[in-house]
């Protein structure tokens, strides 16, 4: 077999470059919400005929005309047993700034959650939508050994994704130290630590506090762990009960927000 020259080579890998730089946002809700966020850059819509109805009002807003398509040959890369629902929406990642100026408490008493190495899309989207539906002020997670902007991620969140800051930051434990220096509170979610999280929280009504989730099972690694200012436990009436991680998310951020 002849060796590829080497322009042909650059040229394949500028591609695959170029590809790695947009994602496919599938699924009604996903797609029209990125429709009407004007912070997102949007490159190409599939719709079929059914879908593109549906999300008419999104479309005139968004300005880009769609390129219909049938539902059983649909021209757009998914993963095999995607639920497109007829709509995807091809766009670059959100750029939500550097975590400074993201987290910055400017007086306030900000809620943020950081995620040690949790890598399912399907739970760091619920995670995204619970941020959301309680004022949190992002969501942070290490480049490495975390879920990255998807199209299963955005479905996943139904939304969230494009109002909920989704911040990947290149250490976690640098960012924590960074977020300590800001004035927050690092509190860490162990089933082992003694104390409740209903009772710290009572303690930092009005002060700005970073909750820390690990991935099920390993749970926070040994360096997160130290860095945490307190380790709290989710009280269960059962000492086999647990949580999933989006749930354990929620859970705590309902318990420091609700004062």
């Amino acid at each position: 077999m002849a060796k590829k020259p080497a322009w042909v080579i650059e040229k394949e890998r500028g591609r695959r470059a170029a590809a790695a730089e947009t994602l496919w946002l599938f699924g009604l809700h996903a797609v029209r919400d990125a429709l009407m966020n004007p912070a997102r850059q949007k490159l190409r819509l599939v719709t079929t005929k059914n879908a593109a109805d549906k999300l008419a009002p999104a479309i005139a807003a968004s300005g880009l005309a769609p390129e219909l398509a049938d539902a059983r040959k649909f021209p757009v890369p998914l993963d095999p047993g995607s639920a497109h629902q007829g709509a995807a929406l091809e766009v670059k990642p959100l750029d939500w700034g550097g975590l400074h100026a993201l987290a910055d408490p400017g007086g306030a008493a900000p809620r943020l959650l950081l995620l040690d190495r949790v890598t399912d899309p399907h739970n760091v989207g619920a995670i995204l939508r619970s941020a959301e539906v309680f004022g949190a002020r992002a969501v942070i997670a290490p480049h490495r050994h975390s879920a990255p902007e998807t199209g299963a991620l955005a479905k996943a969140a139904s939304g969230a994704l494009e109002r909920q800051p989704y911040l990947r930051v290149p250490n976690l434990g640098d960012a924590m130290q960074e977020l300590r220096r800001m004035g927050y509170t690092l509190i860490g979610l162990d089933g082992t630590a003694t104390r409740d999280i209903g009772e710290v929280a009572a303690e930092y009504t009005a002060h700005p506090l970073a909750l820390v989730l690990g991935a099920e099972g390993p749970g926070l690694r040994d360096r997160t762990r130290q860095l945490c200012d307190e380790l709290v436990r989710i009280p269960a009436a059962s000492d086999f009960a647990s949580l999933n991680v989006s749930n354990a998310a929620a859970v705590a951020l309902y318990a420091v927000t609700r004062g």
